[in-house]
């Protein structure tokens, strides 16, 4: 009891000193509660900068599709049609990123008849919320392919899909239980949500603050509590045995690039595997033509459409 009046109304030099000192702790441990508060606020919730698309002012004949997604209510994506009963490719845009982004990859692939599909993940483009890093955007794509195979004019049973880095992971996520998805092409995937988190703080150049890394860890774990017992997708990868599955390592992110590659070599077959410089939406336009003959080249590989098939 002495102790603790000493501390509350030090009297001695000795005990001013710790109590100073604690107070000093306090105030540090306080203000990088609110550093790494106000960071992974900014990092679950990316600015938002909607493209309001016009679907009767792309080319492609395109059409408005919404589907339901469990608890979270209903999402507005694109449908390209290709060849009827062909198969659908479904592209997932990056972290900060949007479907506007990508519309160029969807050219190259309804050229060759698919089908494509393509939406705004939460938290980004038109649809409003937080990012989960993959956890609920897995969900999200599983609520488009069950949308899309109830269609007349595509094959059912026959889905491509495409994603980066959150795209990347929640693709592969749902391939490893989606007996839809038959073909699967990742860029800059990571093995668990909580690995992107890391990933945005270091970019801010935080991460040598002490304790903001693991209180940002500690913060997303508690936001998506619900998901504590989701594995890590290296556990899963065994499922997609005879999944044909390329995997695009980009060296502009070297954590990503690692993360790619540990996933590629713990892959079964059949697997493929591309190098690139930059991710897609930074690529030059020539760069950006050769990747997407490359996406295309590995679908039709893989993925024929039935054109394709009968040539």
């Amino acid at each position: 009891m002495a102790v603790l009046s000493q501390l509350r109304y030090p009297t001695t030099r000795r005990a001013k000193l710790i109590s100073g000192l604690l107070a000093l702790i306090l105030f540090f441990l306080i203000a990088t509660a609110i550093v790494a508060g106000t960071l992974l606020t900014r990092i679950v919730w990316p600015a938002r900068t909607p493209a309001q698309l016009n679907v009767d002012l792309l080319l492609g004949h395109p059409s408005k599709l919404t589907f339901t997604v469990p608890g979270s209510g209903t999402r507005e994506g694109i449908f390209f049609p290709g060849l009827r009963g062909a198969p659908t490719i479904v592209l997932c845009h990056g972290y900060s990123s949007q479907r506007a982004d990508i519309l160029t990859m969807v050219t190259a692939l309804q050229e060759h008849h698919y089908n494509v599909f393509l939406f705004d993940f939460s938290g980004h483009g038109i649809t409003p919320g937080l990012t989960t890093f993959g956890y609920k955007e897995a969900g999200e794509l599983r609520a488009a392919i069950q949308t899309l195979a109830q269609r007349d004019d595509v094959d059912p049973m026959r889905f491509g899909v495409w994603g980066t880095d959150l795209g990347g992971y929640a693709a592969l996520h749902e391939a490893i239980s989606d007996a839809h998805i038959r073909a699967l092409a990742v860029a800059s995937v990571y093995e668990a949500p909580v690995d992107m988190v890391v990933l945005q703080v270091d970019r801010t150049g935080l991460q040598e603050l002490p304790l903001v890394v693991p209180l940002c860890k500690f913060g997303f774990r508690m936001l998506n509590y619900r998901y504590r017992k989701e594995p890590p997708l290296v556990s899963g990868l065994e499922r997609l045995h005879g999944v044909p599955k390329l995997f695009i390592e980009v060296r502009d992110e070297l954590q990503l690039y690692n993360s790619t590659m540990r996933l590629f070599n713990r892959a079964p077959d059949p697997r493929q595997q591309l190098a690139e410089t930059d991710s897609y939406v930074e690529m030059s336009d020539e760069e950006r033509r050769a990747y997407e003959n490359a996406i295309v080249t590995f679908f039709l590989q893989n993925l024929p459409t039935s054109a394709t098939a009968s040539r």
